[in-house]
C-alpha cells in the first residue's frame, strides 16, 4: 500500500573479548621479560608495575611471605584499602601452604581482610572500616581496641560500649571468623553463609539473609534484626529485654539457651575463644559469672530451620 521500505542499519563490530587475567606471582623486580615469571608463570594483568606496587600487600606482605616469614607486625592506616585480597589470591595461586599471622596497628580501611583465604590470620590493634571480613574465605580476623596508657578501670574505658569497626561487616563470608572487642555498625553478617563472627553490639539489619554460620552478639542490636534470615544461628546476649522488639519475627523465632544444651556448649566455647583471641573484659565478666548470665542468652533460629 505504498509503504517504503524498511531498511535495516548495519550492526555495530562485535567488541574483542579481553584476555584473561591471571594472578601474578609477586616478584621484587617485578615481571620479567616477555612477561613471564622466572618460576614459569604467565603474567597477563592489565594493571601496571606502578599501581600494582602500590598495594599494600604487594608492598608489606607478599614479598615478606614469599621470603619465607610467617609472623608480621604491620602498621595500617584507612588510606589501606582491602588489605589481605591480593595476598590471599596469591597465596592460592602459587599454592603456598603456609600459614601467616600478622599484627597490625592502625585504623584499617575499607575492606579489610577481604577474602582472606584459610591459613591467614590477622590480629588488629585499633579499628576498622566498612565491608571488613568480605567473601571471608576461611581466614581469621580480630579487632581490639588500641592499648591505653592506663588501666581501663582508671579510664572508665569500655570496649562493649565503643564503636571498633564499620559497616557490612563479613557481607557474604562463606568460612572462617572474626572476633570483634567492641561495637560493630549496621548489616552485621549480612549473606554470611558459613563464618563464625562475634561482636558486643551491632547496628540495624543484623544478620539480614544469612544462611548459614554463626552469629554471637554480645550485646544490643539494632531494628530489623535477622531479617530475611533463612540458615545459621545467632545468639545474643539480651540484657535489656529488647531482642524480641528488635527481630524481624516474620523471619526468626527465639529460644533460650538451656543449661546442659549443645548451644551452651558451643556458646561458651566461642566466648572463651573471643577472650583469648581478644582479651574482652565482657566476654570475661560473663564467664566469671555464666550462671545468672546464660539466661538471659537467646537462641536465634529462623523459623524454616525448625518447622
Amino acid at each position: 500500500h505504498g509503504r517504503a521500505a524498511l531498511t535495516l542499519a548495519p550492526s555495530p563490530p562485535r567488541r574483542a573479548l579481553a584476555k584473561p587475567v591471571r594472578v601474578r606471582p609477586w616478584t621484587e623486580k617485578g615481571t620479567t621479560e616477555k612477561g613471564t615469571d622466572p618460576r614459569g608463570s604467565m603474567v597477563e594483568s592489565p594493571r601496571s608495575e606502578t599501581s600494582w606496587q602500590k598495594n599494600y600487600d604487594a608492598r608489606e606482605l607478599i614479598p615478606a611471605v614469599e621470603g619465607g616469614e610467617t609472623c608480621l607486625e604491620r602498621t595500617v592506616s584507612n588510606c589501606d584499602r582491602s588489605v589481605g585480597a591480593a595476598l590471599s589470591g596469591w597465596l592460592v595461586a602459587t599454592g603456598s601452604a603456609n600459614r601467616v599471622t600478622v599484627q597490625f596497628r592502625g585504623v584499617a580501611g575499607q575492606s579489610f581482610g577481604a577474602f582472606l583465604a584459610q591459613g591467614v590470620t590477622f590480629n588488629l590493634r585499633g579499628e576498622a572500616n566498612d565491608y571488613v571480613g568480605k567473601s571471608l574465605s576461611g581466614g581469621v580476623l580480630t579487632i581490639r581496641p588500641p592499648e591505653l596508657p592506663d588501666n581501663s578501670e582508671t579510664t572508665g574505658f569500655r570496649p562493649e560500649e565503643n564503636t571498633i569497626a564499620g559497616n557490612v561487616i563479613a557481607y557474604g563470608a562463606t568460612s572462617g571468623a572474626i572476633f570483634i572487642n567492641g561495637l560493630a555498625g549496621e548489616r552485621f553478617g549480612i549473606r554470611n553463609s558459613g563464618a563464625t563472627l562475634v561482636a558486643e553490639g551491632v547496628g540495624d539489619h543484623g544478620c539480614e539473609y544469612m544462611t548459614g554460620g554463626v552469629a554471637v552478639i554480645l550485646g544490643p542490636v539494632g531494628v530489623n534484626f535477622a531479617a530475611g534470615m533463612t540458615g545459621g544461628v545467632a545468639y545474643v546476649y539480651d540484657e535489656r529485654a529488647t531482642l524480641d522488639l528488635n527481630c524481624n519475627l516474620d523471619s526468626v523465632d527465639l529460644f533460650p539457651v538451656e543449661e546442659g544444651s549443645e548451644d551452651e556448649k558451643a556458646l561458651r566455647a566461642l566466648l572463651e575463644e573471643h577472650v583469648l583471641r581478644t582479651g574482652s573484659p565482657k566476654a570475661n565478666r560473663l564467664l566469671s559469672d555464666w550462671g545468672n548470665t546464660r539466661p538471659y542468652f537467646s537462641k536465634v533460629l529462623p523459623v524454616s530451620g525448625h518447622i
